[in-house]
């Protein structure tokens, strides 16, 4: 925990706009590490009860055209 308290100190002690780099810079690396994680969830096929759910659904009716 030491390395996030010193990041945090860091941070405070930004400028303005090198704050917003580094906003910019997390949001982006956030996005394609979720990206990734999402990816390899659907690769092993931990969301096929997503897919098996919304096929359910449809087969029973529950479903409207677009």
């Amino acid at each position: 925990m030491k390395q996030v308290e010193l990041l945090k100190q860091h941070i405070v002690e930004l400028d303005d706009d090198s704050f917003s780099k580094l906003r910019d810079w997390l949001i982006e690396f956030d996005q394609t590490r979720w990206d990734k994680k999402l990816e390899a969830d659907s690769n092993s096929g931990k969301l096929d009860f997503l897919i098996n759910e919304a096929l359910a659904e449809h087969k029973a009716g529950k479903t409207k055209d677009l």
